[in-house]
């Protein structure tokens, strides 16, 4: 059985609900969405790095973190992943630049 972001997704509620001493994610929730995407950031800039650098391995660990830090934001907006994963099959029912021409200027 493979693991898919939705479990992770799953895991986030339940830890969010503990106490932020048993708890990382609950803790992230309880400072709130400024604290937590500042936490996405950092760990984005970090596989930004790892990326250039060529290093696989810390890719993988920090994309990990990515991908954790993204969900924990989205939890502390109230946005379901699924509305994360419906916006990008709209976006993929036609080509990538066909998608970014018709995105409103700004």
């Amino acid at each position: 059985m493979a693991f898919s972001l939705s479990d992770l997704e799953n895991f986030l509620a339940v830890r969010a609900t503990a106490s932020a001493e048993e708890s990382y994610t609950a803790k992230l929730v309880q400072k709130g969405p400024a604290y937590a995407a500042k936490k996405l950031g950092e760990e984005a800039v970090e596989a930004v790095i790892a990326a250039v650098e060529g290093d696989r391995k810390a890719l993988v660990m920090e994309s990990a973190d990515v991908l954790y830090h993204l969900l924990v934001v989205l939890r502390t907006r109230g946005i379901a992943l699924q509305d994360v994963v419906s916006e990008l099959e709209r976006r993929t029912a036609q080509s990538g630049l066909q998608e970014k021409a018709s995105r409103p200027a700004g």
